[in-house]
């Protein structure tokens, strides 16, 4: 015992235990109110890659050089017009908010795109809407000179007698007539009622980009906070509900990186106190069931708690703030530390049936108990601490923390959990502690050693094909939830070129070098389009532009008339509705088809609408004039365009595609669906081996993925290397390190391979389930070693085995209760990491008994 290290301080804690005590709670009090000073969180998704890493500096510099904006607003009418004139005040209103936003700009529906907007339309479609405004010059100059529901229903009777004297069918006003009778209809009964004359003149129904428009934010962010755009979120939210009244049914969300991460960890936070209400519940009673003593497990609380406290200050004191991985400690602390005092628990209450004396018990449970505790301990941290060279900076960080960690809940376990046992005083054991009925599991395996073990490691081996069909899921949207306005906007969104999610981009010298590139790199199969800045440029233009201003001319005095009219009463309203319900009446009259009866129907609904209240009238007014008078001025602005080049396209736009150093970016979107994952990989490997030095969404996408897998792969071989030379400096045999290390590679291996059978990919979340089980297993395996060294036998049935079950339980519901997590990839933590654990304990309960045999020597 003196000779012990762990015994002389188990002895010292038990000799003074009120002083342990008030010395743990005063370095926890510390400890407390450093973190409680120091503690921060980064958010920043950015931060969990090391910028060392070619395409993270890639990204980098591209995030330095080009502006980018991470709140995408999607703006939603029943119009087109409504769209426009609310994503217009929208963006004023925001632009006077720099202390929230840095910038906020209208892709394709600024002023500049308002005026030349018809150049970007194709030739044909050009030609066909100038002619239709030369044909439409008479309903042009009755809806310009009196701009109301009186002037759109002369217009609509100047149109019936087109009808009238065989210029027009009736049959082919079937649409503008239905339209205005769902307007009319709705304000007879009280319903929201929208009309857009920039529908009834493309002669189609509106489709969902119709009547969506875009603004691109860049918030001022706070990535102290756990959401960083939380603030420039309800700064929006906020102004909309000011500036966007409700009658107009426009719908204003949220997309974009930030508000995904933002929503992301809402998602986490969703019924996790349920769930970790229902963990406390189960591990409280697991811990009953291991330890049968409210005053030990008190104790062990105690020590865990306060293990928790002075790990966090330490890690804080390390990294600063924790980011997005690392502060999944508290759950590997909580998981893998009370282990340490379970086992040190367990070990005491087999001794106390042996020695009555408690301080004696205590002795003995640090002697026997000691020395594995520490050396688990030790390649525990090991096996964490090995993610520190890695690039993976998010779990670099957590295997720094975690591995200190490891080393002061060993600490605890042996200092001040001792010192609360001897306070505390639980009674003595009346009964022996482990599983008498796996006495015959333990004769089983001890005949049938040798089947046990070839079978095992034969169904390993022939299991082993399946992990070249292991996926790793490198995409992060499918560990986000379905169920967030963010997902679902950005999923209805994710095929429209200008939320360019998935895009690749190159930075090329200047414009004719990127021109260069994107012609080189379209003609690869895997690439739908590549642009550069010049591809904003309209062909075309002479002709187009002859057309616009032949249009321009011919109806110039019908759209800016001299003479207005005065606004209509509404008595002349009513005269206006009752004489056009006539002009149908009498143009229909008791003929059959589709026209008549579309005018009939109006026809009624204009005389109940005379007949009606005048704010029903002020609804249908209100439904068609506002359009109507927007509608208009957008046309004559249209009708002044000029030509279009580099130099007149607006700052910002270039400032988008362009540095003001002259490096000109190429936009390059992917052939096929880029949310497929084979899809992206492909596309981003074809153009990366043209381009090397591409970046961009899709290209982080993939290269983090590979990042993320190198990254294991490294630690992987590194922990191995460091707990097989750690083992070997303590146990001094090659086969009893073989025999510590070869039931942990094959609790691995089982547990990628049953990873393919469940269809179970690894993901950026998940995959933290490995290193939890390098540390579980190296500490399960080290206890058995320990005890096979020392001549036990039956370790099944020993006390061992029951410390080390219920370890596992306790560990498996902590992470388990994750699989509960609403957030997708939570969940799939959970179901990994309890997956892993299944494993690893049924390696070491079963398979690592079996591959050891009997001792050497027997128990003394």
């Amino acid at each position: 015992m003196v000779r012990s290290p762990t015994v002389r301080l188990v002895d010292v804690c038990i000799r003074r235990p009120w002083l342990t005590v008030a010395l743990a709670l005063l370095l926890t009090a510390l400890a407390g109110a450093y973190s409680a000073r120091h503690f921060a969180i980064n958010t920043d998704v950015h931060a969990l890659i090391s910028p060392d890493v070619p395409w993270a500096h890639r990204a980098l510099a591209y995030a330095r050089d080009f502006p980018h904006k991470d709140i995408l607003v999607v703006v939603s009418a029943p119009t087109p017009e409504g769209a426009d004139q609310a994503a217009a005040r929208l963006a004023q209103a925001l632009a006077a908010r720099p202390d929230r936003f840095r910038a906020v700009s209208q892709p394709g529906s600024d002023d500049f795109f308002q005026r030349n907007g018809l150049l970007f339309l194709t030739l044909d479609d050009v030609k066909r809407l100038s002619e239709g405004l030369i044909r439409a010059d008479p309903l042009l100059g009755t809806l310009a000179a009196d701009p109301s529901l009186r002037g759109a229903l002369d217009a609509l009777s100047l149109t019936l007698i087109g009808v009238r004297r065989g210029e027009a069918r009736l049959d082919d006003l079937v649409r503008p007539i239905n339209m205005a009778s769902d307007v009319a209809e709705a304000s007879l009964a009280d319903r929201p009622a929208s009309f857009s004359w920039r529908v009834l003149a493309s002669d189609r129904p509106a489709d969902a980009r119709d009547l969506r428009r875009f603004l691109l934010v860049d918030p001022v962010l706070d990535f102290t906070n756990v959401q960083p755009g939380r603030a420039a979120r309800e700064a929006i939210a906020h102004v909309a509900s000011d500036i966007i009244p409700k009658d107009d049914h426009v719908q204003v969300r949220l997309t974009g990186r930030i508000p995904m991460e933002d929503d992301e960890f809402g998602t986490v936070k969703r019924n996790a106190g349920i769930n970790a209400a229902l963990t406390t519940v189960a591990v409280l009673v697991i811990l009953w069931l291991a330890l049968r003593s409210f005053r030990i497990i008190f104790a062990v609380a105690v020590s865990l708690f306060v293990g928790l406290i002075i790990s966090t200050a330490a890690g804080l004191l390390v990294v600063g703030a924790l980011n997005m991985i690392s502060v999944a400690f508290f759950v590997l602390f909580v998981g893998l530390g009370v282990d340490f005092g379970i086992q040190f628990s367990v070990r005491y209450r087999a001794e106390r049936r042996e020695h009555a004396d408690l301080r004696a018990a205590l002795r003995s449970a640090a002697l026997k108990a000691g020395r594995p505790l520490a050396l688990a301990a030790v390649a525990t941290a090991v096996g964490f601490s090995s993610f520190m060279p890695t690039a993976y900076r998010g779990l670099s960080e957590l295997g720094q923390i975690a591995g200190m960690g490891m080393i002061v809940a060993f600490v605890t376990s042996v200092t001040l959990l001792p010192a609360l046992l001897a306070i505390l005083r639980p009674p003595g054991e009346p009964h022996a502690v482990g599983f008498a009925s796996l006495a015959p599991v333990d004769r089983f395996l001890e005949r049938h050693r040798i089947p046990v073990v070839v079978i095992t490691i034969v169904a390993v081996l022939a299991a082993a094909p399946l992990l070249m069909f292991l996926p790793f899921d490198f995409n992060p949207l499918h560990l986000r939830s379905t169920d967030t306005e963010s997902v679902t906007t950005y999923l209805e969104l994710r095929s429209d070129p200008l939320v360019g999610a998935k895009a690749v981009d190159i930075v090329a010298r200047d414009l004719p070098a990127a021109k260069l590139t994107a012609r080189r790199i379209a003609a690869l199969p895997e690439v739908a389009q590549a642009k550069t800045l010049e591809d904003l440029v309209p062909t075309e233009q002479d002709e187009k532009l002859r057309l616009i201003r032949t249009a321009a001319t011919k109806i110039d005095p019908s759209l800016n008339p001299d003479d207005m009219q005065t606004p209509p009463s509404d008595q002349e309203t009513i005269e206006a509705l009752s004489a056009t319900a006539a002009d149908l009446a009498k143009v229909a009259g008791d003929q059959q088809g589709a026209g008549p009866d579309a005018a009939r129907r109006l026809s009624g609904l204009l005389t109940r609408l005379a007949q009606g209240s005048a704010a029903m009238r002020a609804r249908a007014a209100t439904a068609v004039v506002e359009p109507l008078r927007f509608s208009l001025d957008q046309l004559r602005s249209e009708l002044q365009a000029q030509p279009v080049s580099l130099e007149t396209l607006p700052r910002d736009l270039v400032r988008d595609w362009t540095t003001p150093d002259g490096r000109a970016r190429v936009e390059v979107h992917a052939k096929g669906d880029p949310d497929d994952t084979s899809t992206l990989r492909t596309f981003v490997n074809a153009v990366l081996a043209v381009e090397p030095t591409a970046t961009g969404p899709a290209v982080e996408l993939v290269e983090a993925g590979n990042t993320v897998v190198h990254a294991f792969i490294q630690a992987a071989v590194f922990a191995l290397v460091a707990i097989f030379v750690l083992l070997w400096i303590t146990l001094r045999r090659l086969g009893d390190v073989l025999l510590t290390l070869v039931p942990l590679l094959v609790a691995g291996v089982v547990t990628l391979e049953l990873c393919v059978v469940l269809d179970l990919p690894l993901n950026f979340a998940n995959i933290i389930a490995l290193p939890l089980l390098l540390g579980v297993g190296v500490a399960f395996k080290i206890y058995y070693i320990v005890a096979w060294r020392a001549g036990r036998t039956a370790l099944l049935q020993s006390s061992l085995t029951r410390a080390v079950l219920f370890s596992g339980l306790t560990t498996a519901t902590a992470f388990g209760s994750l699989w509960l997590s609403s957030h997708p990839g939570t969940s799939s933590m959970g179901k990994l990491m309890a997956l892993a654990l299944v494993c690893t304990m049924a390696a070491a309960v079963l398979f690592q008994p079996a591959l050891m045999g009997p001792p050497r020597k027997q128990a003394q």
